[in-house]
């Protein structure tokens, strides 16, 4: 997964981090490195703190994340690159503001499309650490089946209630 969404990274790092006069040249895949891996450890940490909720709430969603989430997700793409490349925080800022909304919405987009393989539910709660049981949680909070099933009704059903309210 982590090689997945270094690639979803890179293909939306553009203006915000390839193209950002604020940003040397030589440090273009240093942060875009440390944006992934901040994305990735924020995930990895919602997990393995059993927060299923929001991140189940992220695929059911098609990528539009909890304000909760959201708020980690910024705060530690912000918080590596001011520490780890000295970026500034209205630079880091704006990365992060540009770049998660983006890959995190293509991250669900492509794991909840069965014709895309380069990343599915279970890979990637396996790749944040979570087991057989996390997966199993997190498919039903999307299917709405509680059988362990992947049909993606519930996925169906939540956004069809959003047009109802």
């Amino acid at each position: 997964m982590l090689e997945n969404l270094l690639k979803l990274v890179q293909e939306n790092a553009g203006d915000a981090i390839i193209n950002n006069p604020a940003i040397p040249n030589e440090q273009n895949q240093a942060a875009i490195e440390t944006t992934t891996s901040s994305i990735f450890e924020t995930l990895k940490n919602e997990v393995n703190s059993g927060n299923l909720a929001d991140l189940g709430s992220l695929f059911a969603n098609n990528g539009n994340a909890t304000d909760a989430l959201t708020g980690n997700l910024n705060a530690d793409v912000v918080s590596n690159l001011m520490t780890k490349l000295g970026i500034n925080n209205e630079v880091a800022t704006g990365i992060a503001a540009s770049i998660i909304p983006t890959v995190i919405g293509k991250l669900a987009s492509k794991a909840n499309d069965p014709n895309d393989s380069s990343f599915d539910l279970n890979g990637i709660v396996n790749s944040l650490g979570g087991n057989g049981s996390t997966m199993t949680s997190i498919i039903d909070m999307l299917d709405g089946q509680k059988d362990g099933q992947t049909n993606y009704g519930g996925i169906i059903d939540t956004v069809k209630g959003f047009f109802s309210k």
